[in-house]
């Protein structure tokens, strides 16, 4: 899966929409531009962005940890 409206993001990675608006909120994952009369389609690094998160969650990091992680991560990018 390439291209992704927030709808199909949520169902593949296993989020509620409003999970993602959050962590967007957050800025945990980023918002793509949405073109003028269309969409914001996200990319499969959504996808794996977004489980990672939850994983961490699930071990038991705080979100604001899991921010600095994907810092980290972004940084040795």
């Amino acid at each position: 899966m390439s291209q992704m409206t927030i709808g199909t993001l949520a169902r593949v990675a296993g989020v509620h929409v409003e999970t993602i608006r959050y962590y967007q909120r957050r800025g945990l994952i980023g918002a793509p531009p949405k073109p003028p009369r269309g969409v914001r389609r996200y990319g499969g690094d959504a996808v794996a962005r977004l489980r990672f998160i939850k994983r961490a969650q699930e071990l038991g990091f705080a979100l604001a940890e899991i921010k600095r992680l994907l810092a980290l991560q972004e940084a040795q990018s």
